[in-house]
């Protein structure tokens, strides 16, 4: 892998751990994986099905702003842009558990 994936991965993976404990308050469980849902949509649109770990990252600079727009149309609710960075690093690291080159 190259250095830009790696790091790349290593966000991702960032993310995904500070998800999970936020989603232990019961409270910010819901909204936090509605937001995780509509990324990892917007993700299956962009990136599709079928790809490999470096053409996701590939699609990861810029991501936040496509990230904004679309929880802001489908999944706002108070204090969601505190937590944009967070869900689409998750949202990341568990689309590219599908990768076609996927490695743990």
């Amino acid at each position: 892998m190259s250095v830009g994936v790696d790091s790349a991965r290593s966000d991702w993976e960032d993310g995904h751990r500070r998800l999970v404990a936020a989603a232990r308050d019961p409270v910010a469980a819901d909204r936090l994986q509605r937001q995780l849902e509509v990324v990892l949509a917007e993700l299956r649109r962009r990136v599709g099905g079928t790809f490999t770990v470096a053409e996701l990252a590939a699609a990861y600079p810029g991501s936040e702003r496509w990230a904004r727009l679309a929880i802001e149309e489908q999944a706002a609710t108070p204090g969601w842009a505190r937590s944009l960075a967070m869900v689409g690093d998750a949202a990341f690291h568990l689309y590219a558990r599908g990768a076609v080159d996927y490695a743990p």
